[in-house]
């Protein structure tokens, strides 16, 4: 099995990496900031939005839910609510399956060589 470092985590992340992370714009990292309670940055003196993995994690979560699933703003918010646990446990397996799909295409990308 290939060897793969561990990515080190940063304790907070700028507005711009959060973006990129999901290949958005920083202005919809801003609305769903607004959008949905769970995203709570920090903010430096300057006023620099400053995420913390936990906030990131919560991205990953909405995005699935909105930009992944297909869902509406308001059908996110109100599965975050009410089934937060649930959809912890779906992203989860969803995310894993994802990396053994890319881990099994390296191997066969691998073998063909």
């Amino acid at each position: 099995m290939p060897y793969k470092e561990k990515k080190v985590e940063k304790l907070y992340y700028s507005i711009g990496e959060v973006a990129e992370m999901f290949d958005v714009n920083t202005s919809l990292i801003r609305f769903w900031e607004k959008e949905f309670d769970v995203i709570k940055p920090h903010k430096n003196k300057k006023g620099n939005r400053m995420f913390t993995p936990t906030d990131v994690e919560n991205f990953h979560l909405i995005f699935h839910l909105v930009k992944e699933k297909g869902m509406t703003l308001k059908g996110a918010q109100k599965k975050l609510k009410e089934n937060r646990d649930d959809t912890i446990h779906d992203f989860e397996v969803v995310s894993k399956l994802k990396e053994i799909r890319e881990l099994l295409i390296e191997v066969r990308d691998n073998i063909d060589n």
